[in-house]
């Protein structure tokens, strides 16, 4: 099985991709896509193009102040990029640690770091210093003075990571302009930038349509922004995701069949549920799904089933909340079990983004990407927006 990585290029030239969000983040376009068909909107109208039978769903991860900036003796720099916590490895405890934790990373300046050598962060009243540990697979140290937790921490010393692509530093304004309205749950590196069109004004119109939500949260990392290397998509190193998801919210789901993932990160949370009660269902009880999982196996269940046997495992152990990780990898061929549409904002080439855009419309992604680069679509995650329904 093999899929080549150059069957999804497109000419994207830079002028394309948006360096700063609109001023009104829910004055962005919206290509809709439903029955062969192509509309063209603003985002405002989204509640016009569904009805009350739809459930929207979207990743309530909040994006962190991921990147720090170290300094050794000898003055060089050592960037670290927070990727998923290590000791503890819960989200929630990791960040109301208030002395000490570890966390796999990427390091800028690698080479000049040595094993076991403290650099420091000035803070105010407080010094953070980190240790290297574990250079193979990055893993770095962080100690400070006890009493104030993690989360503060980053708040005052960390820094938003933009990603790579828009090429240029952080500024003030992206602090909340990176973020969702209904962002909560701590951990992202990256925002789910599908839900960064919605505002109160456009939750309000959802509402009085009658239109349900729900929310799943999946901490983001930073291998959503990986290009792919590999010529077969295949060998793309996929890297583990951390979802979470409470008992109503699956309860939720079983309820309306007609589910709209919002973002790409919620359609891999809505996806990996379906495996994991395949999982269960054999009594096997990894709560993880590997990368070409759904590939190598053979099950015929309904996605309510699989939803079920979550649902029996969490009465089982007496959880409200499902922990879970995916390195999933969603390719043009994937049978997708959980949506009838898929609200997301346009990518880029050679992506697997783009590849999963592909297991949605087919090789109909071709058409509507030409469709929005000749009606001056907005790229990437500071661009406009679509709402294209399952083929």
């Amino acid at each position: 099985m093999s899929l080549s990585k150059t069957e999804f290029y497109f000419d994207l030239s830079d002028d394309r991709i948006a360096k700063y969000p609109l001023g009104n983040r829910d004055e962005s376009k919206l290509l809709f896509y439903n029955n062969n068909k192509v509309s063209h909107h603003g985002f405002k109208e989204v509640s016009h193009l569904l009805d009350d039978s739809y459930l929207l769903v979207m990743n309530n991860a909040k994006v962190i102040p991921a990147r720090l900036y170290f300094k050794r003796a000898t003055g060089a720099i050592i960037e670290v990029l927070l990727l998923e916590p290590v000791l503890p490895s819960s989200y929630e405890e990791v960040f109301n640690s208030t002395q000490r934790c570890q966390w796999k990373c990427i390091i800028g300046n690698l080479k000049k770091w040595k094993d076991d050598e403290e650099v420091e962060l000035a803070d105010h009243d407080n010094v953070v210093r980190a240790r290297l540990i574990d250079r193979d697979i990055r893993i770095v140290e962080f100690s400070w003075f006890k009493g104030v937790s993690f989360n503060s921490l980053l708040d005052r010393v960390g820094e938003l990571p933009l990603p790579p692509y828009l090429n240029r530093d952080t500024e003030l304004t992206d602090n909340d302009t990176y973020q969702t309205v209904f962002a909560k749950q701590v951990g992202s590196v990256a925002a789910p930038t599908a839900g960064l069109h919605f505002t109160e004004e456009v939750f309000s119109d959802i509402n009085a349509r009658g239109i349900k939500s729900e929310e799943v949260t999946l901490h983001v990392g930073a291998g959503t922004f990986l290009p792919v290397k590999a010529e077969n998509v295949l060998d793309h190193e996929m890297h583990i995701e951390h979802f979470e998801v409470t008992k109503k919210a699956i309860q939720n789901l079983k309820k309306n069949s007609k589910r709209i993932a919002v973002g790409t990160t919620t359609l891999r949370v809505l996806e990996s549920l379906y495996w994991i009660g395949c999982q269960l269902s054999e009594g096997r009880e990894s709560l993880f799904v590997k990368k070409l999982d759904p590939y190598d196996a053979n099950f015929s269940m309904s996605y309510n089933v699989a939803l079920e046997h979550i649902l029996d495992y969490m009465n089982e152990q007496g959880i409200e909340k499902l922990f879970a990780a995916t390195e999933i990898l969603i390719l043009p061929y994937y049978k997708l079990r959980s949506i009838a549409g898929l609200i997301t904002n346009f990518h880029l080439p050679e992506s697997t983004l783009l590849m999963l855009i592909a297991s949605v419309v087919g090789d109909k992604w071709k058409m509507l990407y030409q469709e929005a680069i000749e009606n001056n679509y907005r790229f990437l995650s500071y661009g406009d927006s679509s709402l294209l329904m399952k083929h």
